[in-house]
């Protein structure tokens, strides 16, 4: 008996843009208020658009009215049982290619079920900036603590324990920041992350501070944060959430917003420098409160001669090492 199994290619967009210095994510609201807020998703129509990059571009527009500046593929989600199904017996097979967009700025939406968000509302144990996280040693390391303990042989809890030593810098461990996606997961396997409550095998022991979104769109957004953090060091996207024109200081506040760590000031001043990423435009901006500050504009004829770096991220701090 031939397979009756429907596949439905579905595009999904994690849409970044900075407010002040908080990194941003575009969400739609359902209808039903009592429903998880989700990315911008749509069905893929191969007769309407060329590419998925075209038609998650115009998905976003017709759904928001955004306009993307850059845009790339993230990863293809596809497990078995990332949505519940739309009625019973329903065999259809949701495959949601994710894609990361970024914008220079926060732009007015025409919808009222959309809105930006912080990403650190849905993952607040990411933030480093001020100093470790309350809500890593407080809530989280106890609860994977028991976690650990509950497994059935002291080869699985010391896997375990080795896990969440290394996702969440704990017992002297370096906290990495790229991990996103792994310590999420971690979470999600142990039961502390409530999108897992469908799945009969997992048990919700507590859902963690940290707002939950529909279906997978949480893991997607984990996977748009560890690929930002990661890229920034060996390709300037940063200049793409950034004005045109920015002072210097305005750009080590966006990355340390987005990589959730303080950064050594001079150190990345100095590292900055032998990149050649950003040139003076001669105008100062007079509204820091201070010391008129220098604006800065990047270096695009760089990038485009001859493919410019990303920016380098010497931290501030001996407790992220």
């Amino acid at each position: 008996m031939p397979d009756s199994t429907v596949i439905a290619i579905e595009l999904s967009a994690v849409v970044v843009a900075m407010e002040s210095a908080t990194p941003t994510v575009l969400l739609t609201r359902s209808l039903d208020r009592c429903r998880a807020p989700m990315l911008p998703a749509g069905d893929f129509d191969p007769r309407r658009h060329r590419t998925f990059e075209l038609g998650l571009r115009d998905r976003v527009a017709r759904q928001t009215g955004l306009a993307l500046d850059y845009v790339e593929q993230l990863y293809t989600f596809g497990d078995q049982d990332r949505l519940q199904p739309d009625a019973p017996g329903d065999i259809t097979r949701h495959i949601s290619i994710g894609h990361l967009g970024l914008v220079s700025q926060q732009q007015a939406l025409r919808d009222e079920q959309t809105l930006w968000a912080s990403w650190y509302d849905h993952f607040p144990w990411e933030d480093y900036r001020h100093g470790r996280p309350a809500i890593i040693d407080m809530i989280i390391a106890p609860a994977l603590s028991r976690w650990t303990n509950e497994a059935p042989d002291e080869a699985t809890r010391e896997a375990r324990r080795q896990r969440a030593q290394l996702a969440f810098g704990l017992n002297g461990a370096r906290w990495v920041d790229t991990r996103v996606l792994e310590r999420f997961e971690l979470l999600y396997e142990a039961g502390l992350a409530s999108e897992a409550q469908r799945h009969d095998d997992v048990e919700v022991v507590t859902s963690l501070p940290g707002e939950p979104l529909m279906s997978d769109h949480r893991r997607i957004l984990a996977t748009a944060m560890d690929r930002l953090r990661g890229k920034l060091r060996y390709r300037p996207v940063i200049f793409d959430l950034l004005p045109e024109h920015f002072t210097l200081s305005q750009l080590q506040l966006t990355i340390e917003a987005i990589i959730g760590c303080r950064l050594h000031k001079q150190n990345f001043r100095r590292t900055l420098d032998r990149t050649g990423l950003v040139v003076p435009t001669g105008a100062v901006d007079t509204t820091t409160g201070g010391r008129p500050a220098e604006r800065f504009r990047f270096c695009r004829e760089q990038w485009r001669q001859q493919m410019a770096p990303g920016v380098q991220t010497p931290l501030a701090h001996s407790e992220y090492q």
